[in-house]
């Protein structure tokens, strides 16, 4: 028996999380200088946002644009 392609899921946490695991979080704030080794991690560790950035690519019409201009 088959799964229907609605109820199939697209690669589960391949994309983009708002909510990081105790290890990411770590990891992010020795990033930032903000986490040392001797410090007790039990509780009380801080939030870390986690944003997704895109950047914008030129529209196609600004690119023929450009083109014709040249």
């Amino acid at each position: 028996m088959s799964l229907d392609a609605s109820l199939k899921t697209g690669g589960g946490l391949a994309g983009h999380r708002n909510v990081l695991t105790r290890a990411e979080r770590i990891a992010k704030l020795k990033e930032l200088g903000e986490f040392k080794e001797d410090d007790s991690a039990a509780l009380g560790l801080r939030k870390v946002g986690n944003r997704k950035v895109v950047a914008g690519g030129k529209s196609k019409k600004k690119k023929a644009d450009d083109e014709a201009t040249e």
